[in-house]
């Protein structure tokens, strides 16, 4: 086995460098494209097992590895080419997310994503595919990218669209590699979208007491001509529930479209006058750093129906489960306290799928959650498909293997 690649520092593994319990032989830090291309091309030689890295912060989401033999660190692949008169940035993988934020604010744009965990990487981010809030008017980060380059799993570099909006060329890679857990290749650059800073901001809170008060006060607001940016419904184990409108423009426009806001929900479910603030809360978007996280899926229509299901399960096994996200879109993430026994998840889990209308995926399982083998994904439609996809891309089923659905 021979892993020198010019460009790539190479050493063994620790326990630091686990990824869902399981610790590789090597770590590998390409510093470029070429070097990684290099190094995957050395791995398939050697015929090693693939995992990738990059801020670290979703090691523990998905599944085990059934083997991992070199850890793939693309920290150092951390650039961005901002070509602002285009609202348009290409961005190394290993960028971490708070850099370019930084980077587009300062001229006065934005990559309209929120972002789920704190320190990810944009390749990281890509990969697991999970958007934040308002994805509601701008679409999820899938959405929002319009090309990118990945390192198969044979070392060949390809690439897929480019640095222009409507250019429709070639495969789309963003679809398959978005939310793919790294099991079909290896992002290196992503160029996305952009979308000028709104000028200000409101955000109008509500409570909402129960199903029939959330579901009014979402009934009225659909009501409405008023736009929202993102419309947040937070369903705790106990207590009343709350909704979060997000209105973005300019601001004369923004004060009339909240005061219709405020009227329709105070007028219809609210539980009491709703507030309004002009900035987004702390920690806006950001999922718990512990914990067992799963995600719900369901027609927007059903959302606050899919919360109280949620807690109904939870209730009645105390599992403690919180039900956040984006109540406009249907897509709902449960959060379960640290420690939470495996068996309690499991009969939320298997109640909350026997509802055929809302699928449930584990995120991030506890390491006794996982010891209990619990499913992370339950039942997947489409799973002939998506094994076709991976016999296809990664024939050796190297990269990450059963990380995904399936076991894919």
């Amino acid at each position: 086995m021979n892993l020198d690649v010019d460009g790539c520092d190479l050493r063994e593994a620790t326990v630091e460098d686990a990824v869902c319990g399981v610790v590789p032989r090597y770590v590998a830090a390409p510093s470029d494209t070429d070097a990684l291309a290099g190094v995957m091309a050395a791995a398939h030689r050697s015929a090693l097992s693939v995992t990738v890295r990059g801020g670290g912060t979703a090691l523990d989401w998905g599944g085990t590895p059934r083997s991992l033999d070199l850890l793939v660190d693309v920290s150092a692949l951390s650039w961005i080419d901002h070509i602002a008169g285009d609202l348009v940035v290409e961005v190394g993988a290993g960028t971490p997310v708070a850099d370019l934020y930084a980077v587009l604010a300062s001229a006065g744009q934005r990559l309209s994503y929120d972002p789920v965990r704190l320190g990810c990487t944009v390749g990281g981010a890509v990969a697991t595919g999970v958007s934040g809030p308002r994805r509601l008017l701008s679409g999820a980060l899938r959405d929002l990218v319009i090309g990118m380059t990945v390192v198969r799993a044979d070392g060949v570099v390809a690439s897929s669209g480019g640095r222009v909006v409507k250019n429709v060329a070639g495969y789309d890679l963003a679809k398959l590699h978005t939310g793919g857990f790294g099991t079909l290749g290896v992002i290196a650059s992503v160029a996305f979208r952009l979308h000028p800073l709104p000028e200000s901001l409101r955000v109008v809170s509500a409570r909402v007491s129960s199903r029939s008060r959330a579901e009014e006060a979402l009934a009225a607001l659909r009501a409405t001509s008023v736009v929202p940016s993102a419309v947040e419904l937070d369903w705790p184990p106990e207590g009343p529930g709350r909704l979060d409108v997000v209105l973005e423009g300019t601001p004369a426009g923004l004060e009339a479209r909240a005061g219709r806001t405020v009227r329709a929900l105070a007028e219809n479910g609210a539980d009491g006058p709703p507030t309004v603030r002009e900035e987004l809360p702390e920690g806006w978007g950001v999922l718990p750093a512990e914990g067992t996280l799963a995600l719900v899926t369901t027609p927007p229509a059903q959302s606050v129906a899919a919360a109280a299901w949620v807690a109904e399960v939870s209730g009645a096994v105390d599992a403690g489960a919180r039900t956040q996200g984006s109540a406009s879109t249907g897509s709902l993430v449960v959060s379960f306290p640290p420690g939470t026994a495996p068996e309690r998840i499991g009969l939320v889990v298997d109640g909350v799928r026997s509802a055929t209308e809302h699928p449930l995926v584990l995120l991030r399982s506890e390491p006794d959650v996982r010891a209990a083998g619990i499913s992370p994904w339950g039942e997947v439609p489409g799973l002939g498909l998506m094994r076709a996809v991976k016999d296809s891309l990664d024939p050796g089923h190297r990269l990450s293997p059963g990380r995904f659905a399936g076991g894919i």
